[in-house]
C-alpha cells in the first residue's frame, strides 16, 4: 500500500510534492512509534497471539477504510471526475492511516518474535531458518508489492468517470490481509502461546526513573560518590537489572545518530517516486510506473544479503581488515549519503529538461499561424516570423500586463495577458481571431496531455480512445485531454459523419496540440495534414539512471541495518532483547520525523538543493558517529549478568548497608531541622 501512497496524495487528494511528503512521512512516524505499545500491550497484558489478532482487524478495517475513501463517485454528483466534497475524502484517509499505523504498531514487536516462541531451546538452527525465511518473505513480499499494486493503480476505473484507480490498488491488500488474518486464526490449535510475563520496558523505564530521582533526592555531598549514576537505583532494584539497563543505556547512547540514516533511507518512497514521475520509464518491452521503480530496492536486497554474508565480509576479513559491526554502520550511512548526491546530480540534469514555466508575476504567450503561408508578428516592437502552419519557437516571458501585437502590418491592438499563465494566440492574415489558456505544469504521473485547434472551415468532433471532446468550432480550441504513454489514435469526424484517423506516439509527461489546417480534407491520407504542436516536450531523462541511487542506498541498507540489528542482538542483555528491537524502531520514527522538520524549515527552492542538504547532514552525523564507535567496548552481556548473579549475596549485603546508611542520613537530617525550630 505505501508503494503508491504519495501519488495517492499528489494526484487523488490534488497536494502539493511538500504536503504528500509530509503527510506520508508523518504516517511512517507513527507505524515506527507505535510498536512500543504494541509491545507493552502484548508483554502485559493480551499476550503475542492476542494482540496479532485483534489489531490485525484494525489494521483490515483501517485498509478497507482507506480503499473506500479513494472512491470518486461517493461525493462526485455531477459525475465530472472530481469529487464535490474532498474534505470526506481526506478526513476518511486520514481515519484509515490512523488505523493502519495503529495495527501495524501492534503486529511489528509480536509477529517475529511469536514465531520465535515456537521452537525449543535445543532447536537453534531451526529458529535461525526460521528467520532467515522470515526475512527472505518480507522482502519477496514488498518485491511483489511494489510490482503488482501500481499496475492495480495505473487502471482505470469508475461507475460515471474513468480515474486511476486506486481503491483497487488498496482494496486488494485489504482484502489480502483479511485471509492472511483468517489463516492465521485457523492454525490457533497448532501455536506455543506464551503467557504474558510483565513487560521488561516498563521495569526498565520505572528502574531508570528512580535512579534519577533517587540522585536527584540525595545530592548532597555528605553522601558517598557512586561509579554510575544508575547505581543510585540499589535501594529498590537488583543489581542484575541495574547492570543490565547499563548495557541497554550503552548501546541506545549509540542509536543517537542512526534516524538521520533512516529520514534519508525513507524518501525512497517520497521524494525519489515523485522524481521518477518527471522521467522515462519505456525499458523497450515494458512500461515502468513512477512507484515501481522502488522495487530495485527489494530486488538488490534478495541479491546483496547472501553476496555481502558469503562474499564480500569473508574476503575483507582475508585481507587482514577488522571490519567491525559499528565500522561497517558507518560506512552504510557513508554510502546512503552517496545515494543523496547521486539523486541531487540527477535531479540537475532532470531540470535541465523541464519547461520554464511563468512565475506568479510573469506571462507567457505562443503564437499559432492558421495560414498556409509565413506570417509576421510584431511585440512591443520586436519583429518574430511564425512558418505556415506551425507556432512559434517556444513561448514568449512577459513582465508586464500588456502587450501591443501587430500581425502582417495589420493595426496594431494591446492583448491584456494572463498572470502567471501560458497561453496559445490563433494568428491569421486578419490578426488574432482566439486566443487559450495552455497546461501551466506538467502532465500528471508522467501520462500527456492532447487538444485539437480546428483551423477547418467545418464543424468537427474528436474523440480520442473512448474519451469524447465533443463538438470544436472553426477556429476553436478544445479541452485538453488526458492520454497515457504509448500510441495514441485521435479520430476526427464531421456532422456529415466522415471519418479521420490520426496516431500519435507519446512518450511521458508531454503536451499536444494537433492542428487541423485549412487545407484538411477527409480521405485516406487526410492525417498527412494534421500539424502536431508541441507545447511541452516528454521527459527525456530515462528512469534507469535512478539505478546507482537505489544502488547505493541499498548497499548501504544492507550493511547498516542488518548489521545494527545483528549487533543490537549481540549486545543486549539476554531479557531486553525486545527492549532494543522496540529502540531499534523508534529511531525509524524519529527519522522520519527529521523528514518533515527540515523539509519544513529548510524550504529549499530546488530539489536538488534538498538532496544536498540531506546528505551533508548524514555525511556530518557519519563522522560524529564514527567518533562514537571509536570509544566504544565490545561487551559479553552474558559474562557480566553471570558476575552478578555470583555477587548477588554480597549485593544484597550492600543494599542493606546503603538503606541503613540513608536512613542514618535521613535521621541526622531531621534532628538537626527539630534543633534548628526550638531555637526559632
Amino acid at each position: 500500500m505505501k508503494a503508491v501512497l504519495v501519488l495517492y496524495f499528489r494526484y487523488f487528494l490534488h497536494w502539493d510534492d511538500d504536503m504528500a511528503t509530509t503527510i506520508y512521512h508523518t504516517f511512517v512516524a507513527l507505524c515506527y512509534l507505535t510498536p512500543i505499545l504494541g509491545a507493552i500491550v502484548a508483554d502485559s497484558w493480551l499476550g503475542k497471539f492476542k494482540t496479532i489478532v485483534y489489531l490485525s482487524i484494525v489494521y483490515t478495517i483501517g485498509q478497507v477504510v482507506l480503499a473506500v475513501s479513494a472512491i470518486h463517485d461517493i461525493t462526485d454528483s455531477d459525475h465530472d471526475g472530481t469529487p464535490d466534497n474532498m474534505t470526506f475524502h481526506v478526513a476518511l484517509s486520514m481515519v484509515g492511516l490512523s488505523l493502519i499505523a495503529l495495527g501495524t504498531g501492534g503486529i511489528k514487536p509480536c509477529v517475529s518474535a511469536f514465531g520465535g516462541d515456537q521452537f525449543e531451546d535445543h532447536q537453534e538452527k531451526q529458529r535461525s531458518t526460521f528467520f532467515s525465511i522470515f526475512y527472505i518473505s518480507i522482502n519477496a513480499g514488498s518485491l511483489l508489492s511494489t510490482l503488482i499494486t501500481p499496475i492495480l493503480r495505473s487502471q482505470d476505473c469508475g461507475i460515471h468517470s474513468q480515474q486511476k484507480c486506486y481503491p483497487l490498488a488498496f482494496g486488494v491488500p485489504a482484502a489480502l490481509m483479511a485471509v492472511a488474518l483468517v489463516v492465521f486464526i485457523v492454525g490457533s490449535g497448532m501455536y506455543t502461546k506464551a503467557a504474558p510475563k510483565g513487560n521488561i520496558i516498563t521495569e526498565v523505564c520505572c528502574c531508570i526513573g528512580f535512579a534519577i530521582s533517587n540522585r536527584f533526592r540525595h545530592r548532597s555531598k555528605r553522601f558517598p560518590v557512586r561509579e554510575h549514576w544508575m547505581d543510585w537505583a540499589e535501594e529498590r532494584y537488583d543489581k542484575l537489572l541495574i547492570a543490565q539497563v547499563k548495557i541497554l543505556l550503552k548501546v541506545l547512547f549509540l542509536y543517537i545518530p542512526l534516524p538521520m540514516f533512516w529520514a534519508l533511507f525513507d524518501q525512497q518512497g517520497s521524494r525519489w517516486t515523485l522524481q521518477a514521475t518527471t522521467m522515462d520509464g519505456n525499458f523497450g518491452g515494458f512500461t515502468v510506473q513512477p512507484d515501481q521503480m522502488q522495487i530495485v530496492n527489494p530486488v538488490l536486497i534478495l541479491v546483496m544479503v547472501p553476496f555481502v554474508d558469503s562474499v564480500a565480509y569473508p574476503l575483507i576479513k582475508m585481507c587482514g581488515l577488522n571490519f567491525t559491526p559499528l565500522r561497517r554502520m558507518t560506512v552504510g550511512m557513508f554510502m546512503a549519503g552517496l545515494a543523496f548526491i547521486a539523486a541531487a546530480l540527477l535531479q540537475l540534469e532532470i531540470d535541465k529538461t523541464l519547461p520554464h514555466f511563468p512565475s506568479a508575476s510573469q506571462s507567457q504567450v505562443k503564437f499559432l499561424n492558421l495560414e498556409n503561408t509565413q506570417l509576421s508578428v510584431s511585440v512591443n516592437e520586436i519583429t518574430y516570423y511564425i512558418p505556415p502552419l506551425q507556432s512559434s519557437d517556444g513561448y514568449l516571458t512577459f513582465e508586464e500586463d500588456r502587450v501591443v501585437i501587430s500581425v502582417g502590418g495589420m493595426p496594431a491592438t494591446t492583448e491584456t495577458l494572463l498572470k502567471g499563465q501560458r497561453e496559445t494566440m490563433l494568428l491569421t492574415s486578419a490578426g488574432i481571431i482566439n486566443t487559450d489558456t495552455d497546461l501551466g505544469e506538467k502532465p500528471e504521473q508522467g501520462n500527456n496531455e492532447i487538444r485539437l485547434v480546428n483551423g477547418f472551415n467545418t464543424t468537427l468532433n474528436m474523440t480520442v480512445g473512448s474519451k469524447d471532446l465533443g463538438i470544436i468550432l472553426p477556429f476553436d480550441f478544445s479541452n485538453y485531454t488526458q492520454v497515457p504513454q504509448g500510441m495514441a489514435t485521435v479520430l476526427i469526424t464531421d456532422n456529415t459523419g466522415q471519418k479521420c484517423e490520426y496516431s500519435l506516439s507519446l512518450g511521458f509527461g508531454s503536451s499536444y496540440t494537433l492542428l487541423v489546417p485549412q487545407t484538411f480534407s477527409f480521405g485516406p491520407e487526410c492525417w498527412k495534414s494534421i500539424q502536431p504542436i508541441e507545447d511541452i516536450k516528454p521527459n527525456t531523462v530515462h528512469m534507469a539512471w535512478q539505478i546507482p541511487q537505489y544502488f547505493l542506498m541499498t548497499s548501504g541498507e544492507v550493511v547498516f541495518s542488518v548489521t545494527g540489528l545483528e549487533f543490537s542482538y549481540s549486545q543486549a542483555p539476554s531479557n531486553m532483547k525486545s527492549v532494543l528491537q522496540a529502540g531499534w524502531l523508534l529511531t525509524v520514527a524519529v527519522g522520519n520525523i527529521i523528514v518533515l522538520i527540515v523539509a519544513e524549515a529548510a524550504k529549499l527552492p530546488d530539489q536538488w538543493a534538498e538532496y544536498v542538504l540531506f546528505a551533508s547532514l548524514l555525511i556530518c552525523v557519519c563522522i560524529i558517529f564514527s567518533i562514537m564507535a571509536y570509544f566504544y567496548t565490545y561487551i559479553d552481556p552474558a559474562e557480566i549478568e553471570a558476575q552478578c548473579v555470583m555477587g548477588k549475596p554480597k549485593d544484597e549485603e550492600k543494599k542493606k548497608n546503603l538503606t541503613e546508611m540513608n536512613a542514618v542520613h535521613a535521621s541526622a537530617s531531621y534532628e538537626k531541622r527539630e534543633a534548628k525550630q526550638t531555637k526559632i
